[in-house]
């Protein structure tokens, strides 16, 4: 996995709980599906009954895995945590729903990652909260149903499309993120100031927004490194001049893009004449796997208009060109 300072996944740094936001208050951004919640929260509460299954999904750093705890937090429920990589098989979930007590959450990362045979244990488990599974050995095998307590499950995923539609149509509740506007991130990173203690000014914070590729993961990991030159270069106040000589050395421009991102449009541009080029192809011609292309790099490309996909391939644009000052 590429591990470059801007990418949207995430890393060991990235995982400072302190830093999160508790509660629905305090989460800035993605307002439509904040009111939503607390709507839908405050309703399972006031019913006494657990909680629809909510799936969010939208690209990595947007704050799936926060609103999780923040459900659990609002719900006043503990929160139990899983990755649809880890789980193999089906004893493996199996083990995961028998620890839960009435009114957990569970959140299960990267869901659509789970198996097909393992998953269809989880659609009993959420439409009737129930554990059927098979014992034994061939020939002297048997089912077991064991009820499970009522809890919520919270599927997070960046690629929803790769859901089978019986686990899809079990969650009550689906929401997918958006990358956040300069102001929503601008306010992030003053909250973030707070948290950590490092002062920011507001024209760096601006800036700082403005570089963050739309994603909360990538401001905050971003404040972590000025912070470090900061503490190093100057007073440990981040202004415009540490931001701008930071960012500099870490290689992110003004608009956001690293090396990695004008290497990828380079080749399209070099290699292939603009385009367009196949997924495969063009991991090949650059030396990466197809789904880091996919996951990583394209998503802000496509959303700025650096890059399109066709059904001939992917292509660069004139805003591409005039970007990389390169004559069409």
């Amino acid at each position: 996995m590429d591990e470059r300072i801007i990418t949207n996944f995430e890393l060991d740094e990235d995982k400072e709980l302190n830093i999160r936001p508790a509660n629905l208050d305090e989460y800035v951004g993605q307002s439509e599906i904040k009111e939503n919640l607390r709507v839908f929260i405050k309703s399972a509460v006031m019913r006494g009954e657990s909680l629809d299954h909510i799936l969010l999904y939208g690209p990595p750093g947007l704050g799936k895995t926060t609103l999780a705890y923040i459900i659990a937090n609002e719900l006043g429920s503990n929160i139990k945590t899983a990755s649809g990589p880890s789980i193999e098989k089906a004893g493996d979930l199996a083990a995961i729903l028998s620890t839960l007590e009435e009114g957990d959450v569970l959140f299960i990362d990267e869901i659509h990652r789970i198996p097909r045979y393992v998953e269809e244990i989880l659609y009993p488990a959420m439409e009737d909260f129930y554990l059927d599974i098979i014992v034994g050995s061939e020939g002297s095998s048997r089912n077991i149903k064991i009820n499970l307590p009522r809890f919520t499950l919270v599927g997070a995923t960046t690629r929803a499309g790769d859901l089978s539609s019986p686990l899809r149509d079990r969650f009550g509740i689906i929401s997918k993120l958006n990358y956040y506007t300069e102001d929503e991130l601008y306010q992030i990173i003053k909250r973030t100031s707070k948290v950590l203690d490092t002062p920011i000014t507001d024209e760096a914070a601006r800036e700082l927004a403005r570089r963050s590729r739309g994603t909360p993961r990538i401001a905050n990991r971003l404040f972590k490194r000025i912070r470090d030159f900061a503490l190093v270069y100057g007073n440990g106040i981040i202004n415009e001049d540490i931001l701008s000589s930071s960012l500099d050395k870490l290689k992110v421009d003004k608009t956001g893009l690293d090396e990695t991102d004008h290497n990828l449009l380079l080749a399209i541009i070099e290699r292939f004449n603009g385009g367009p080029v196949g997924l495969e192809a063009l991991a090949s011609s650059i030396g990466e796997e197809s789904s880091t292309i996919e996951d990583v790099y394209e998503p802000y490309l496509l959303q700025q208009g650096y890059l399109k996909r066709t059904a001939r391939g992917r292509i660069v644009t004139d805003k591409t060109y005039e970007y990389l000052k390169i004559e069409k």
